[in-house]
Parts: structure tokens; sequence; C-alpha cells
């Protein structure tokens, strides 16, 4: 049985949405450090301007961009409300997506992670993945770390290489165009946010995975 093993994201890649169809069992890991600027709290769309990053603000004491021992878990990282992000979020998306085939049709399963408030990213991104799988019919079976390992065996390790700012190779994952609103702009982007397929692509999206 084949098995994989993710960070947390929010509205993560579609490479991420990739792993959870195509393997046997996939693992979600809750008990790696926190780190800025990747996936777990943060996804990439296409916009009018070009791509654009909408982040997720958390509560942590870390200072310093190289992380100590002491770095708060991703299972206990809260959101933090600043900055009204929840508005600024989903009118970018409406900004970005309005004119896309599929938003109106799925605005309405989108728009409450926008409307309800979550204490915790994990439980946040949880709710965003059940919802996404649902809306792309796909069933995996997921579950969540119960420690951590640097290095799990009989498990594909994706931790590192679906990776915001460092991606590593991927021979499973060939990114193919498909229509995007802004494309005549400023060309197909690749592997950004599942939002992006979705609100493009439709029901259709699933056999892009």
């Amino acid at each position: 049985m084949s098995t994989a093993l993710l960070q947390t994201t929010y509205f993560g890649p579609i490479q991420w949405y990739q792993k959870l169809y195509r393997y046997d069992q996939t693992l979600i890991e809750q008990y790696d450090s926190y780190q800025k600027q990747t996936y777990r709290n943060r996804c990439v769309i296409a916009t009018a301007n070009g791509l654009q990053t909408l982040t997720v603000p958390v509560e942590h004491s870390v200072n310093s961009q190289e992380l100590s021992a002491n770095s708060p878990k991703v299972k206990d990282l809260r959101i933090s409300d600043h900055n009204q992000w929840r508005r600024i979020h989903w009118n970018t998306l409406q900004s970005a997506y309005s004119e896309s085939p599929f938003f109106d049709y799925y605005a309405d399963d989108i728009r409450p992670f926008f409307e309800k408030r979550y204490e915790f990213l994990i439980d946040f991104n949880e709710a965003i993945r059940q919802t996404v799988c649902d809306l792309l019919d796909i069933h995996p079976n997921v579950s969540y770390t119960s420690d951590f390992s640097l290095q799990p065996s009989a498990i594909d390790d994706y931790r590192e290489v679906i990776n915001a700012k460092h991606p590593q190779a991927d021979a499973d994952f060939q990114p193919r165009r498909y229509w995007q609103v802004f494309e005549d702009r400023h060309g197909f982007q690749a592997n950004l946010s599942i939002l992006d397929l979705l609100f493009n692509m439709g029901n259709e999206a699933v056999f892009y995975l």
C-alpha cells in the first residue's frame, strides 16, 4: 500500500492534491516546527497583475528566520485576526476569479472559510481539505502523524518536495496546461492553489490530477 507524507496546507497547490488522489493513504505532518513562507499558511493564485500570495497570519513568538528547537509545532499554531485577512483574501479571490467559468458555482462552498473563525491552523486547513476533496469528488484515506520523524520508512516523503520557496524534483508531477483567466496576459502559471484549478476547470479538475 502506497503512503505519502505531506505538510498541512492552506488551499494547497495542485501537486499536493495530486498526492491525495494518487496514493492509497496519506499522512499529514502536524509535529513539525513552524517555518515562515510555506504552504502551511499560504497559497498562490493568479490575478490580473500576476501571481499573488495569500497568507494566513499566525500567532507565534519566533523572531528569527532561523528557527530554534523551541519553535511552535504546527499543531499548536493559532490563527491571528490581524489586518482583517479573511475579508482581504475573499475580496482578492473574487477579483481574480469572478470571470472564471466556475467561480459562482463553488463560491458558496468556499466563502464560509472567510466568515467562520477557527482557532488552530491545523483545524482550519483540515476543514478546507475535506471541502475541496468533496468538490473534486476524491475520497482519500487521510490521517495525521503521531510524532515527528526525519526519515520515515516505507513512506514517500513530500514535506520538503512540495515547497513554496524551493520546490524539489518530483518525477510524478508534470504540470499540464489548462485554461486560466489571465493566461493571455501572463502565460500559463503552473501548480497554483487548487482553487485556480477548481474555478477554471470545475468538475473536470479531477481528471487533471
